[in-house]
């Protein structure tokens, strides 16, 4: 067994998806602090500190078995949710949708971010370039389905809570209403619809068609708009 490529390997991925989730609650938190909700700020999740927001299964175990899974193409997980008290807010609708779009922002600002970075890997020592390259090209896959995962119109997730801010009140409310059976919705989506579409020769694997392929778009753009090659 190769134990330095499997380090290697491990290094690549961990590193940018700490990073990802990271910086994505944090985000969240400091939206909301600067919106007047100080919760976040007080319980010290305002911070670059991944001890703060990493969940040991949802943000190490459980991605890593989805890259595992799908070949690196797909991943899910989640964090240490950041704690919002939306009676602190000024504009509670608008608010929300501030707080919740920025998570999935700061996503699309790392993935840019690292995508410029390649053009700093000539900088450095040629034993560390294809490490680095591995990392920044991870990165930007992790935080582009990170985006565009999070933005799906299904509460807890961002967009559901974006949706929920932005549609009218009544459709708002049954939206809403749907949070407390969201994680189950999404766990049905990725694992039992797929097997059982399986099961009847159909391929209903929606997280690809809602995640995979838009992802797979972003991801392309951004490449070429920075104008690098992975």
């Amino acid at each position: 067994m190769d134990f330095a490529n499997i380090g290697f390997m491990i290094s690549v991925w961990i590193i940018p998806i700490i990073i990802a989730v990271t910086i994505h609650e944090a985000a969240h938190g400091w939206v909301a602090w600067r919106l007047g909700d100080k919760t976040a700020y007080m319980l010290g999740r305002v911070t670059f500190n991944p001890a703060k927001h990493v969940d040991p299964f949802g943000t190490l175990i459980m991605p890593g078995l989805m890259l595992l899974i799908s070949g690196g193409k797909m991943m899910f997980g989640y964090a240490k949710p950041v704690p919002i008290d939306m009676r602190n807010f000024s504009n509670i609708r608008r608010d929300m949708v501030l707080v919740a779009a920025a998570g999935p922002g700061s996503n699309i600002i790392l993935a840019v971010l690292s995508a410029c970075l390649f053009y700093a890997l000539p900088l450095l020592p040629e034993d560390m370039d294809v490490w680095a390259a591995h990392n920044l090209a991870n990165s930007i896959k992790i935080n582009i389905i990170l985006c565009v995962f999070n933005l799906i119109p299904l509460p807890p997730l961002d967009g559901g809570r974006i949706a929920v801010g932005l549609l009218p009140t009544p459709l708002a409310m049954r939206l809403a209403s749907l949070e407390r059976y969201g994680m189950l919705i999404l766990l049905g989506m990725i694992f039992l619809v797929p097997y059982l579409g399986g099961l009847f020769g159909m391929n209903l694997n929606i997280l690809w068609w809602l995640v995979g392929i838009p992802a797979e778009f972003l991801t392309d753009f951004i490449i070429h708009a920075v104008g690098i090659t992975e």
